[in-house]
């Protein structure tokens, strides 16, 4: 019974995230959404001061739209190791990776991945095809990249890269979230933005970072497969 409770679970989930995904714009049109969290003026000013840490001669910002099998991270990492190949020392480089839009679940605590669940909702899946239950890409485990020596989200802020995610996309999806389960989307908004891990700077949009991020000298990269 409790198996085929959770499997129901996961496929409500699923199939709630799908239509959400597949028609985002539509939800700012939504009742649901109007009561929206904006930013605050202490918010926005730790977001800009945030921005004016980027650091040394190699600077790059990398635009995490999707999950993208963790790749989002892996180029953050391969920035480093090949720069550090040639000669620079990490405290001359910034990777800078902006996770917004559908990977905003690496920029929260494996506890929000087992309550909703994430993995589902956003196709974050093992090799084997089923979904994650935790964030594999902050602290990540044998398997979850490809190669093992590729480090993390934790491991790489230890050397100076930089990680924020997209205001704006949790409030659409945790409002998303919050109209289908018929909860206040204040109350799942705030859940999710208490879920954003450590060190991951909360910004107003993913756009507004990039944007920002280019002013500080990073050349864009997407960050794809």
């Amino acid at each position: 019974m409790r198996t085929t409770e959770t499997t129901s679970r996961r496929n409500f989930m699923g199939a709630m995230m799908l239509g959400a995904t597949a028609s985002t714009l539509s939800a700012f049109t939504s009742t649901a959404f109007a009561g929206m969290t904006d930013f605050t003026d202490l918010e926005m000013g730790d977001a800009e001061s945030w921005m004016k840490t980027i650091k040394g001669k190699h600077r790059v910002v990398y635009d995490g739209n999707y999950p993208h099998k963790g790749f989002p991270i892996i180029w953050n990492w391969a920035y480093y190791l090949s720069n550090n190949e040639m000669g620079s020392a990490d405290d001359q480089i910034t990777a800078m990776t902006v996770l917004r839009h559908d990977a905003i679940p690496f920029a929260l605590h494996d506890d929000l991945w087992k309550k909703y669940p994430l993995g589902e909702m956003f196709h974050v899946k093992k090799a084997d095809g089923t979904p994650y239950d935790r964030n594999p890409f902050y602290e990540p485990q044998e398997g979850d990249f490809p190669l093992p020596m590729i480090q993390g989200i934790k491991d790489m802020q230890s050397r100076g890269a930089m990680f924020c995610v997209c205001n704006l996309a949790l409030n659409v999806y945790s409002g998303a979230v919050a109209q289908q389960m018929e909860k206040d989307p204040t109350e799942v908004y705030e859940e999710w933005k208490d879920a954003v891990l450590p060190g991951i700077q909360l910004v107003p949009s993913g756009v507004w970072a990039l944007g920002r991020a280019q002013e500080e000298g990073c050349g864009y990269i997407f960050a794809g497969e």
